[in-house]
């Protein structure tokens, strides 16, 4: 894959690649237990940092992602972490970058995104998303479809700052299989994008999608309580088989069996609140935890019950009314949740969307502010960063602009929560990877160069 050069501060790089042993090599924050084990695992992460440079961004309004705001602080990085946020810091050392009357935010997540898997252009070829052969499907890899040259990659950078992102598989399925974190860097493999130490999600879902899909197939479940018979016996035998001998490997039981340990999270597509407190019931008998419901419109009905059961809400700012399912979806979603101290993630499940979850942020705190509920800008900027972060299982590495985590970092030219503000500049593991006024650092992947013309030269 070929991708136009572009100058790192402190030298030239070309973004042919993220190499197994290239970089600066800082931002392995994964336990060392943890490396050895994910090396060992199928398909492992080869991530490592592009080059950068000490950086102290100064004079800028910091919202820090974690609900604190700082008018005119520094944010010092260096090999690829951040070393110090707040007041009048020394910068001796580092390149300073003047931040005065902008704004520094971690970077954006969206922990919704089928980039890679339901690449740019949108053709039968490219729809590897959904493995709509069987209502459940646990055994495939959402990364095993992702297509680094996407150029939604590039994009969501570009316009909206976006630096980790979680690859779901589709919803036509009760369970569609492991999704996969990726780091928002150009790469010739998606293991070298595969976000270091990240757990994997499963994806399921619920309602009107698999009764649909497999319904008009004549095959169950072909209702809402067929969606849980087979979900349930799915996960009794999956449960006889993580109690058992594994030594007789069954790809899909072992993915089931890493949600039953623990160490693979549920993100579950659903949009009614009777069935995600029917999901949750479920998830109590059968001994697994939903770490966030996807969609999610009517999640402002049960608040409590997600808070109490730490759930997080994957949602749009205003999608609503496209199918029944989605009927009694409101704007004030968001803000009813964040009232009742749950959990609010804004989400994109769309290559526009992803690229201004900025907007679609404000778009919801504004319809809160239209009921009578204020809710304050950092706390807003926290829905697309440590949120996220957290129902990710990544929050300890990333999503908050705090000493030791990756320094991925977007220096927006206004405030991010106006529609008129757009990223000026966006580092990933502190490399600077873009920049608006640079238009060679930018990574263009071959599908968007396109192909020789005739004479030119081979």
């Amino acid at each position: 894959m070929r991708y136009r050069a572009f100058a790192i501060l402190g030298g030239a790089i070309a973004l042919a690649a993220c190499s197994t042993d290239g970089g600066n090599g800082a931002v392995k924050s994964a336990s060392s237990a943890d490396a050895a084990a994910e090396a060992d695992a199928p398909f492992p992460s080869t991530y490592s940092a592009y080059p950068g440079t000490p950086t102290a961004l100064v004079g800028a309004t910091v919202y820090d992602g974690a609900g604190n705001v700082i008018p005119g602080g520094t944010v010092l990085f260096s090999g690829g972490k951040v070393e110090a946020v707040g007041l009048n810091l020394a910068t001796d050392g580092y390149a300073v970058v003047d931040g005065s009357g902008k704004f520094v935010t971690p970077g954006i997540i969206d922990i919704h995104s089928h980039l890679g898997d339901y690449p740019s252009p949108s053709v039968d070829a490219h729809s590897d998303g959904n493995e709509a052969t069987s209502p459940t499907t646990p055994e495939v890899w959402a990364e095993h479809s992702v297509w680094p040259q996407d150029p939604g990659f590039s994009r969501a950078m570009a316009n909206g700052g976006v630096t980790s992102l979680q690859i779901l598989p589709g919803s036509a399925n009760l369970m569609g299989g492991r999704s996969a974190t990726l780091k928002n860097v150009p790469s010739r493999t998606v293991q070298g994008m595969k976000f270091p130490g990240a757990p994997y999600g499963f994806k399921m879902a619920c309602g009107e999608n698999p009764k649909r899909v497999y319904g008009g197939r004549g095959r169950m479940p072909s209702t809402r309580m067929g969606n849980f018979a087979v979900n349930r016996q799915t996960w009794l035998d999956a449960k006889v088989y993580a109690e058992g001998d594994r030594e007789k490997r069954d790809l899909a039981k072992e993915t089931l069996a890493g949600v039953l340990d623990g160490d693979i999270l549920v993100h579950n597509h659903c949009y009614r609140a009777d069935e995600m407190a029917l999901v949750m019931d479920m998830a109590k008998e059968m001994g697994y935890k939903v770490s966030a419901f996807h969609h999610a419109v009517e999640s402002y009905k049960i608040g409590d019950l997600l808070r109490e059961n730490d759930v997080c809400s994957a949602i749009w700012a205003d999608w609503y009314g496209f199918k029944m399912e989605s009927y009694d979806g409101i704007p004030e979603n968001g803000a009813f949740l964040w009232k009742a101290g749950a959990c609010v993630v804004i989400h994109s499940d769309d290559a526009n969307g992803i690229q201004r979850l900025n907007q679609e942020a404000a778009k919801a705190q504004a319809a809160g502010k239209r009921v009578g509920m204020d809710i304050p800008d950092a706390e807003v900027i926290r829905w697309i960063t440590l949120n996220p972060a957290k129902a990710m299982g990544i929050d300890e590495q990333t999503g908050s602009l705090e000493t030791g985590k990756m320094a991925d970092v977007v220096l927006w030219n206004g405030d991010p929560l106006s529609v008129y503000s757009r990223p000026e500049k966006v580092w990933v593991d502190g490399a600077l990877l873009y920049d608006a006024n640079d238009p060679k650092r930018r990574a263009v992947s071959d599908f968007e160069l396109g192909q020789p013309g005739e004479g030119d030269v081979k």
